[in-house]
């Protein structure tokens, strides 16, 4: 980095590229950016392929707002709060992961934050390019019948979270929705309004028949 830096007060150009991905994302150019602005050395993007961005752009979640984590923590209790917050900020949440640590981190996912609908996208811009589109639990019998290969972008659709005490302020449609995307089955929503409601399960399953 001092070396880059010196070079650059010198008078010299210095390109940062990286062999995969895009540079200062996730990436240790970022030290060498925030170098070069102390120093007073004007810094020139140039456009190229980025994984997050082209992950989400054919992902079909919810583009207008995103959070981008990259890799989640190794310490557990650091990866559980990030999970949680994950789970609070009601935005789609792009996660990089590796292929020998994506089943544990799905895993995660679906502990913390339920049985979301994600996208796995992998090898963008590659031969072997794909995407895989489903709910948590799916996407993980699929790659145990495929085991993961490749860098993967995990795309987690966002969920603003509703206070049990605000359910009754939703219509019946969105208090169904609400439960739907916890991946609970028709029988156990009804069920489950009927006690927010204090009604009688016919009365509810009579208006989703």
């Amino acid at each position: 980095k001092e070396i880059l830096i010196e070079k650059l007060l010198n008078g010299q150009n210095v390109a940062v590229v990286t062999d995969a991905g895009t540079p200062a994302i996730s990436d240790p150019g970022e030290e060498i950016v925030k170098e070069a602005i102390e120093n007073e050395i004007k810094i020139v993007p140039i456009p190229g392929a980025c994984a997050l961005i082209n992950a989400l752009i054919a992902s079909g979640l919810d583009t207008k707002e995103f959070s981008f984590y990259a890799f989640l923590p190794l310490n557990k209790k650091l990866r559980k709060n990030k999970l949680e917050e994950i789970k609070k900020d009601g935005k789609t949440a792009i996660l990089y992961e590796a292929p020998h640590k994506l089943m544990s981190t799905l895993d995660d996912i679906l502990k913390n934050l339920g049985d979301r609908y994600i996208v796995l996208a992998k090898e963008l811009t590659k031969i072997h390019e794909s995407f895989l589109r489903g709910n948590v639990s799916e996407i993980l019998v699929n790659l145990e019948k495929n085991p993961p290969k490749g860098e993967y972008i995990i795309l987690i659709k966002g969920e603003k979270i509703v206070e049990e005490n605000e359910l009754n302020k939703l219509s019946l449609e969105e208090h169904y929705e609400f439960y739907k995307n916890q991946g609970l089955e028709k029988k156990e929503i009804i069920k489950k309004i009927a006690k927010d409601r204090n009604v009688s399960k016919n009365a509810i399953y009579q208006k989703f028949i």
